[in-house]
């Protein structure tokens, strides 16, 4: 028998590449392509995420992992010529975790691993400062007890404040190697205190401890939150690499950095980053301290420089796109430590997407699969008004583009609460951490006095599409005592101005500017250009959005229809792009004036009472339809009749019990009014939504149907004898058997033969149904047999399926939900694929199979989503249909589904 072969959970950096990242994640996975690309990294390997799964799984690492961690280490340690916290001249490494998708400051990190009290002297004395081996040593016990043993970092930050304060000082940088000795000493005490142990001194102890604290911080609150956020699969797992330490912290010719190939907010190319001298990489993320624009490192280290730039144009042309990338120079000695195509802003996205066609880098379809429907829906949002009289208080770094308006909070449990209230908020904050997650999903934008553009608030905002503005240097965030203070005027004259949590503020993450008070918004260019066609040459982004969406409209199969009612929003719809009308509610056509006529219909005694108000609503019907059809001329138009649960469209029966009762009391008579409460008793439901509706509305009020189907062919007649072409598609809705709608259609041909012979038009038009009950999608044979198209209503087949109703529970438990991970995004928002979607499907292939050519769409606003998009490509619909506002992300998203 042959022996069984073990895992192979470590790798060396030169046996992975970029393609490996589901097994390396993504950071390991690129700093392998680096080595193989022969660029200056240090050496290190990557504990893969099969180890991480099974860790936790089990509870514990799995049984060969030690000894292959042990294998690999010697050779890191045979490459570096010294062992690990080897007390004369030490190997220190860093643990990082990096998954398959990028997770900005979710997960762990720690440095210097393998100091100690011995080894401290020899790094010293290689080093030649002793002020640096100590900071070394603090920022381990710092990162460590945090990270690994689970200590409040404030008790860390305390200590520091605390020395800094005595040593008359402001920085970190400017305590004395003698402070940083007791500061040490400090935080080892610290650890004593709050975790019961002493801080371990055996090197590979930390190691092995810090790589199951990054395997652990897969599921941290933040991580589990941001990955719902981001919709990045649970199960997953982390990699570990483990790196041999290179410093940035050595002194004045050493320093680290974030760089870009091109610009991440904007997509300009240039020199794009940040700089900080004798700095270790967590000192730019956090935006602890002020960093430097990366051109300035040209001045300061031009060798490094020029260097920097040839690896960033080597990395662009290899990955095809835009690069971010970390550094460190370790005295005068450039080290790449990390790689990865870098996330943008919708604008960058989509401008570097043609900028990178135009060099012949990709082709358009590459460009295609590069932009989301999301994307294109922030670059539609609305812009600050540049003519409006505003307040200018601050300018900061355009870190995250758009416009936002809120009111300022210090804290993100306040933004929290206060959105849920309703409020629109904006998280002020020195800088942020990943503490600050809730709070940033929450708010509106995120502003912060420190940082640059590739601080943790930068970085995190550009993810979520939020706008945000960093290292607005002149504003004094006092989180105590929950105030902003700004200092403006000039020199002798200033004047200080302070802002408080509530008072609303503005910022335009597009310029960097923070204004004081709400800032009046307009329409963006890019939702000009859906409006009316507005293509200005100078305006890359506009130019860079048409070709894009120009040819996605000629990549996609399925055609994109909207969900409009009136004439009006029909003509937006066709600027907008839509092939047709999806969904023309006509129960939308009651409300107002008219839902007088409605309410005496349903309570209508007579055959003759009936047919009076029909007749009084035609006319109004019919008008409505003259309108949408020529909005649509030559497109499909469906028509939906009548589906409004019945109580919509009576008075509230508490309201009218309680008229009725005080007039009762009053001695006085109101017939209506009783009249009324008696028939909504008789009609009243416990749950209309599943009550009488739909279908069977049209059964039960005699005329409804007809005078509806009347109206709308007579408007079809109409714009025939005007020139047009009307295309209808008459469909009825909550059909559950083919009995139900052979009942309506037969009534339908009826009135289309007197329209015929009363018009002398020849009508054409469709008769179908509305797939919204799970009955309707398991019998879509037999309702083919009888219906020539099938409109999947999925808002309502949603409800059905699960069983709730979408008013009701959103409100009630789908937060509580959401935040459990029972689910990961609400139904309603995305197709949910096995449940609703399989019915979906079903109902598809049912009645395909039973209809040649049978017409299938979707109506609901799952149309619009564009995951959902991407499925109903995958199962063959026409078409789908959705909201005005919606339309260009369909087509998008159409066009993006023929490229999975």
């Amino acid at each position: 028998m042959s022996e069984p072969t073990s895992t192979k959970y470590v790798y060396d950096f030169a046996d992975g590449n970029k393609d490996m990242k589901d097994l390396l994640g993504g950071k390991g996975a690129n700093l392998a392509e680096m080595t193989n690309l022969g660029l200056p990294v240090p050496p290190g390997f990557t504990i893969t995420t099969e180890a991480c799964r099974a860790y936790l799984r089990d509870g514990r690492q799995p049984d060969e992992l030690a000894e292959q961690v042990s294998e690999h280490l010697s050779a890191l340690e045979q490459t570096m010529g010294k062992r690990l916290g080897q007390s004369d001249d030490p190997l220190l490494v860093s643990v990082r975790s990096g998954a398959k998708f990028s997770m900005p400051g979710m997960m762990e990190t720690v440095l210097n691993v393998g100091l100690n009290d011995e080894s401290v002297h020899g790094l010293a004395e290689q080093a030649g400062s002793g002020r640096f081996a100590w900071d070394s040593y603090r920022r381990l016990i710092q990162m460590f007890g945090k990270t690994v043993l689970g200590i409040d970092g404030d008790h860390f930050e305390d200590a520091i404040d605390a020395a800094k304060s005595a040593a008359g000082v402001e920085n970190d940088v400017d305590l004395t190697e003698e402070h940083l000795r007791a500061l040490v000493e400090t935080f080892k005490q610290v650890v004593r205190d709050h975790a019961d142990r002493d801080f371990p001194q055996e090197p590979r102890e930390q190691m092995d401890m810090a790589v199951h604290a990054v395997f652990d911080s897969w599921n941290t609150e933040r991580a589990v939150l941001y990955r719902r956020q981001e919709r990045i699969p649970s199960d997953l797992g982390t990699a570990v690499n483990i790196v041999a330490m290179v410093f940035g912290n050595l002194g004045m010719d050493s320093g680290t950095g974030v760089a870009f190939t091109r610009d991440p907010a904007s997509g300009a190319q240039g020199i794009y980053g940040d700089y900080l001298q004798n700095a270790q990489g967590e000192d730019v993320v956090a935006g602890i301290r002020n960093t430097v624009p990366l051109a300035d490192l040209e001045k300061l280290d031009k060798k490094s420089y020029d260097e920097l730039l040839g690896i960033m144009q080597t990395l662009e042309e290899h990955y095809l796109d835009l690069c971010d990338i970390e550094f460190t120079i370790e005295r005068g000695k450039l080290w790449m430590l990390q790689t990865r195509v870098g996330k943008r802003t919708a604008g960058a996205a989509f401008r570097i997407a043609l900028q990178l066609v135009d060099q012949g880098l990709i082709d358009m379809d590459e460009a295609l699969s590069r932009v989301t429907g999301a994307q294109l829906a922030q670059l539609m949002f609305p812009q600050f008004d540049a003519k409006a009289k505003r307040k200018k208080i601050a300018k900061g770094m355009n870190a995250s583009p758009g416009a936002a308006v809120g009111k300022v909070v210090f804290d993100s449990y306040t933004a929290v609460k206060w959105s849920r209230s309703g409020e629109d908020v904006i998280l002020v904050r020195r800088e942020t951490n990943p503490d600050d997650l809730n709070g940033m999903i929450a708010a509106k934008g995120i502003l912060t006095s420190r940082g640059g553009k590739t601080s943790h608030a930068a970085v995190v905002a550009r993810g979520m599409g939020k706008t945000c503005v960093c290292g607005a240097e002149a504003l004094d965030v006092n989180t105590k005592q929950r105030v902003l203070r700004v200092r403006q005027g000039p020199h002798g004259h200033e004047e200080t101005i302070e802002i408080h949590e509530g008072d609303v503020i503005s910022i335009d993450g597009t310029s960097g500017d923070v204004f004081l008070g709400e800032v009046p918004v307009v329409d963006s260019p890019v939702a000009r250009y859906f409006e009316d066609g507005t293509l200005s040459e100078d305006d890359d982004l506009v130019v860079a959005v048409d070709r894009i969406m120009r040819h996605a409209d000629g990549a996609r199969r399925m055609a994109v229809r909207a969900n409009v009612d009136t004439a009006e929003d029909a003509a937006r719809a066709r600027r907008y792009g839509a092939q047709g009308i999806g969904l023309c509610r006509t129960e939308h056509m009651f409300l107002g004036e008219r839902r007088e006529l409605v309410e005496r219909l349903i309570l209508a005694d007579t055959d003759a009472e009936s047919e009076k108000m029909l007749a009084e609503l035609l006319p109004l019907q019919r008008e409505d339809f003259i309108g949408i059809f020529e909005a649509m001329d030559g497109l499909p138009v469906t028509i939906r009749l009548l589906d409004p649960p019945l109580h919509e469209f009576l008075p509230n029966i508490t309201d009218l019990s309680v008229r009725v009762a005080v007039a009762e009391a009053r001695g006085e008579k109101r017939e209506n009014d009783l009249r009324m409460l008696q028939a909504v008793h008789k009609l009243h439901e416990q749950n209309p939504m599943l009550g009488l509706r739909g279908v069977r509305l049209g059964v039960v009020i005699p005329g409804l149907f007809q005078m509806q189907s009347r109206a709308i062919l007579e408007a079809a007649a109409q714009r025939i004898k005007a020139g047009g072409v009307p295309r209808v598609e008459i469909m009825v809705p909550l059909v559950a058997n083919v009995q139900e709608f052979e009942t309506v259609k037969h009534d339908i041909a009826d009135v289309a033969a007197e329209v015929r012979a009363e018009t002398g038009t020849h009508l054409e038009f469709l008769v179908g149904t509305m797939i919204e009950l799970p009955r309707a999608a398991l019998t879509a044979d037999q309702i083919a047999e009888s219906a020539e198209f099938f409109s999947f209503g999925t808002n309502d087949l949603t409800q059905t399926t699960w069983g709730f109703s979408r008013d009701d529970v959103e409100a009630a438990f789908f937060s509580a939900y959401l935040e459990k991970g029972i689910f990961g995004i609400s139904p309603f928002e995305t197709i949910d694929a096995p449940g609703v979607g399989e019915l979906v499907r079903i109902g598809a292939e049912k009645g395909r199979a039973r209809r040649d050519g049978l017409k299938l769409g979707i109506c609901g606003e799952h149309g619009g989503d564009p995951d959902s998009v991407h499925f109903f490509e995958k199962i063959g619909l026409d078409y789908v249909s959705c909201s005005p506002f919606r339309i260009p992300v369909a087509r998008l998203e159409a066009g993006r589904s023929m490229l999975d």
